[in-house]
């Protein structure tokens, strides 16, 4: 099946070749150097791929390929909200409701008042809560294990980023409101109308799963439970989704294109520009000590000094987020400009952030029109 958008000569997409090959050359010192076996980058602007290429290795000696797919970690969390988004524009619920009049029994522990634009700006109140591994396939478990999340301050008083906790209630929310499970609606309603059905998974079959790059840690050590087939399958609706960096330039794409991947439509130009507003204005994010300037999903540049991963010379409307250690996705809505690197190592705050700044910074500066 052909890929959804065509690839296109940079220049003819105002973008200089010479400064995409300065970011290439870059990961390609990277992966040299041994940061990270692997890597993937995607550039895309205008509905038209100005980039795609792999570095590396995929798995110890198995080299990176077009068709390698690659962990999204939190990534996942944009995926996993618009599917939240849809349901809204759907008539299904809407994002100023509580949590609990479409999950009954959330309300259990003080829950009660949580609203979906909290519980998708970091604001919900139980950052460590966690689902174990007997739920990740149990539609019932979920429900019970998200219901029973304690609360740890009053929602709405701070900001803090919920590594997983936030996005498996959404998942329960999914499941409840449809009657599906929350992978199916996700691959069904976001994923497989934009034709990128071959290239993103949140849940992926285990007959694609040879097409994973292994996760590894600094020490190059593969890292588990992330290279097993349950947590592939698994599709963490927080951080367990898989893709290529094409796909995730594309889907970013249609984000900034009123919801259309040629003439694929999934939102409404409406809902995205609602989703992406500055929910947190300039408030900081206690996880990481600077203000993330939230979106219902994605965060923003904003004008702040300090900014994580989307580029210091980003656009302020320039929204989206990043993998722990590992990658990040964004799109520029005022440029028409996509961006997706991924690679295969958990790598430190360190190491990462100056280097996720660098390369989206090269991404922006390859603008000439």
């Amino acid at each position: 099946m052909p890929f959804p958008i065509p690839d296109a000569d940079p220049a003819k997409l105002g973008l200089d070749p010479a400064r995409l090959e300065r970011l290439c050359a870059r990961i390609e010192a990277d992966v040299a150097a041994g940061h990270h076996p692997g890597a993937q980058v995607a550039v895309a602007r205008h509905g038209q791929i100005a980039l795609f290429r792999s570095f590396g290795e995929a798995r110890h000696g198995v080299k990176a390929t077009p068709e390698t797919v690659w962990l999204l970690y939190s990534n996942t969390k944009v995926i996993t909200a618009a599917a939240l988004w849809a349901l809204a524009e759907d008539g299904a619920l809407r994002l100023t409701d509580r949590v609990a009049q479409h999950l009954p029994g959330f309300e259990v522990g003080g829950k009660e008042g949580i609203t979906f634009i909290q519980l998708l700006t970091h604001q919900a109140g139980f950052p460590s809560a966690e689902v174990p591994q007997t739920a990740w396939q149990d539609a019932a478990k979920l429900r019970e294990v998200v219901c029973g999340f304690p609360l740890e301050w009053e929602p709405g008083s701070r900001v803090r980023y919920h590594p997983a906790a936030a996005h498996w209630t959404a998942a329960a929310v999914i499941g409840a409101v449809t009657g599906e499970d929350f992978r199916a609606y996700i691959r069904r309603r976001i994923i497989a109308p934009l034709g990128l059905a071959a290239e993103l998974y949140v849940g992926m079959p285990a007959g694609e799963q040879a097409r994973a790059a292994d996760m590894h840690d600094v020490d190059g050590t593969p890292r588990i439970p992330e290279c097993t087939e349950a947590h592939r399958t698994a599709g963490i609706p927080g951080g367990g989704g898989y893709g290529t960096a094409r796909a995730m330039a594309a889907f970013y794409q249609a984000l900034i294109c009123g919801g259309t991947l040629r003439e694929r439509r999934i939102l409404s130009p409406r809902m995205i520009a609602y989703a992406i507003r500055n929910y947190t204005s300039d408030r900081l994010d206690e996880y990481n000590g600077v203000p993330m300037h939230r979106g219902l999903g994605p965060h923003l540049r904003g004008e702040t000094a300090l900014a994580r991963g989307l580029g210091a010379i980003a656009h302020p409307l320039t929204f989206g987020h990043g993998g722990v250690g590992s990658s990040y996705c964004w799109a520029d809505p005022v440029s028409g400009l996509s961006f997706a690197f991924l690679s295969n190592t958990r790598q430190t705050d360190e190491f990462h952030g100056p280097r996720m700044d660098t390369i989206s910074t090269l991404a922006h500066a390859a603008l000439i029109s």
